[in-house]
């Protein structure tokens, strides 16, 4: 208790210090209130991007520069390095990222004059964005552990863990007992099991790595509604493509409903149909959601220091400590939240499964 009070203590006299030198600090560092947006800097780091930035350096920037791979009807395949969009105004083959206008972000085509092409704006783009080289990254990480790991339950299976084996296990039987079988049941759950487990290490590896400040983290893969939105597909075709027809007559006809509910408007199975895409959706914005409000205001709190320090140079100094504080708090809390998220996607995920998959009684 003291050793607390006194660091409270510590942090209050810091701020005081601060404060009361402010104005001689506000001359010796002066700074334009236009230099640093806040906004920018937080849809910076959420959003995807052509390059990995490591760090900036002397007002140097360093970055990896990914794979751009482009298709144009009219100049055909175009494979080259994002880095190329450094020189010559940004502009490379006739190709830009723009910066402005509906297509902020995105990589456009310009015509011969040099101005955005209308007639074919956008070529197909299959490059290799910064999200994109993160989740090979968390593959290649979960295959390397996970093959493993196979290899030795496959070659000695009544030997004790050990090594990775030790720490993953008790998540394998975790996902085995208190996801897959009370959700699903015990004849049919083995052949969802290796789904269940690579959308749970997937979404929790992928969590943890975008809460990495340096490379190879600091991707918001789960974060991203592209990402997210393909986690729901996979799963809503896994659910109906595995469902039997006491699951689609109880779409149809629900049991136990009025039938002034069923006919002549059929209320109640346009509510059980909509419901078929309503479950994917749910799990597409809960997940996406909750990442990149982590990392929004993980981003929020570090922001604080340069706003306070565009109005006065010791005011920065001054909200530092506190800022930095709370920010490690929130990086504790996100990794208990990955870890929640990856849970919960997998449990509905089980669940909903177990309801296309229930035998009738």
């Amino acid at each position: 208790m003291k050793q607390r009070i006194n660091l409270s203590v510590s942090i209050l006299l810091f701020i005081y210090v601060a404060s009361i030198n402010c104005a001689q600090a506000n001359e010796m560092h002066k700074s334009d209130s236009q230099g640093f947006n806040t906004a920018e800097f937080i849809f910076d780091h959420v959003s995807d991007s052509y390059e990995w930035h490591i760090l900036t350096f002397n007002h140097h920037h360093i970055s990896i520069s990914l794979p751009v791979i482009l298709y144009s009807k009219k100049t055909g395949l175009h494979v080259f390095l994002s880095n190329k969009f450094h020189h010559e105004h940004g502009v490379y083959r006739g190709f830009k990222i723009e910066t402005e206008g509906k297509f902020k972000g995105r990589i456009v085509q310009l015509n011969e004059k040099g101005v955005l092409d209308e007639t074919n704006p956008l070529p197909y783009n299959f490059s290799i964005t910064k999200n994109a080289f993160s989740i090979i990254i968390t593959s290649i990480l979960l295959a390397l552990i996970f093959i493993g790991i196979a290899k030795r339950y496959k070659s000695d299976p009544s030997s004790p863990p050990k090594g990775l084996q030790n720490v993953f296990e008790p998540f394998i039987i975790f996902i085995r007992d208190e996801i897959a079988i009370p959700s699903i049941g015990n004849k049919r759950y083995i052949h969802f099991m290796p789904y269940l487990l690579t959308l749970f290490f997937f979404i929790w590896f992928s969590n943890l790595l975008g809460l990495i400040p340096i490379f190879p983290g600091g991707a918001n893969v789960t974060g991203n509604i592209s990402v997210t939105m393909a986690l729901a597909l996979f799963a809503f075709f896994t659910i109906n493509r595995n469902a039997n027809k006491a699951y689609w007559k109880h779409i149809v006809s629900p049991p136990g409903i009025p039938v002034f509910l069923k006919l002549p408007i059929p209320i109640m199975p346009l509510v059980e149909f909509i419901g078929i895409f309503i479950k994917p959706f749910v799990l597409m914005v809960r997940l996406f959601a909750n990442i990149l409000a982590g990392h929004m205001v993980a981003t929020v709190l570090l922001s604080l220091i340069f706003i306070f320090s565009s109005m006065k140079a010791c005011l920065g100094f001054a909200v530092a400590p506190i800022s930095l504080v709370f920010l490690v708090f929130m990086s504790l809390l996100e990794l208990l939240v990955a870890l929640i998220q990856a849970y919960v996607f997998t449990l509905l995920t089980a669940q909903y499964i177990g309801m296309a998959t229930e035998e009738h009684h």
